[in-house]
């Protein structure tokens, strides 16, 4: 079986989709793993009220843990300058302005955009819908980080929804381990494909039809 991209991958990839003056909100699961990628200029927001914090406190720093810093997925970022603390209403107002860029993870993404990120089953670690649904729909920007297939090797780019539908028409970018697509009015464009793939074999793992971009291009990791 092929190699496919690790979660610290896609984080990484998807991180690059960020510019310095970016406000990003990051969801639960790998976009978090986001903080450790984000180029200096870009302020990353979390839901329990925390703006313009640094990377995710790690194994081999964990000096610098303190538990006061911790973000709405439960994992302890370290101080940045800058950074600054609200209460929630203040940042819910942030993420519902239209002025923040969201990474979200995803359960499924139809080819028009929509997104699912709850399942809302007894089984879903996560049963609750949070802030998924404030953050797919006030974003001015949606990427979703995920895996391109479940663990049941189904296809989670599909036509059509399944599960619940979270946010309609939100999403812009998605970036899997095996893929970076861009959801356009006219489908799903394929922009970029992990190494030792190929366009084919991307497509064969998708529902969805795929377009085939002109500058189509081997992910740069």
């Amino acid at each position: 079986m092929k190699e496919r991209l690790s979660e610290e991958v896609i984080a990484m990839r998807a991180a690059k989709e960020l510019k310095p003056g970016d406000c990003c909100n990051l969801g639960i699961g790998t976009p978090q793993l986001c903080a450790m990628h984000v180029l200096q200029g870009v302020r990353v927001q979390t839901e329990n009220g925390a703006l313009g914090y640094g990377p995710l406190v790690t194994a081999d720093d964990w000096q610098q843990l303190d538990t006061d810093f911790i973000d709405a997925g439960g994992k302890f970022f370290t101080a940045a300058p800058g950074m600054c603390f609200f209460d929630m209403l203040t940042s819910f107002a942030m993420i519902r302005s239209g002025r923040l860029i969201s990474i979200l993870g995803g359960l499924q993404v139809s080819e028009k955009g929509d997104l699912a990120i709850h399942s809302m089953s007894e089984a879903d670690e996560y049963p609750q819908i949070g802030g998924a649904m404030d953050l797919a729909w006030g974003s001015k920007k949606l990427i979703v980080a995920m895996t391109h297939n479940s663990r049941d090797g189904k296809p989670k780019i599909v036509k059509k929804l399944s599960m619940p539908i979270s946010a309609k028409e939100c999403v812009n970018i998605i970036v899997t381990d095996l893929a970076v697509i861009e959801v356009t009015p006219e489908g799903l464009l394929l922009k970029e494909f992990a190494p030792d793939w190929t366009p084919e074999e991307v497509q064969s793992q998708t529902e969805a039809r795929l377009i085939i971009a002109a500058d189509l291009k081997e992910m740069e990791l």
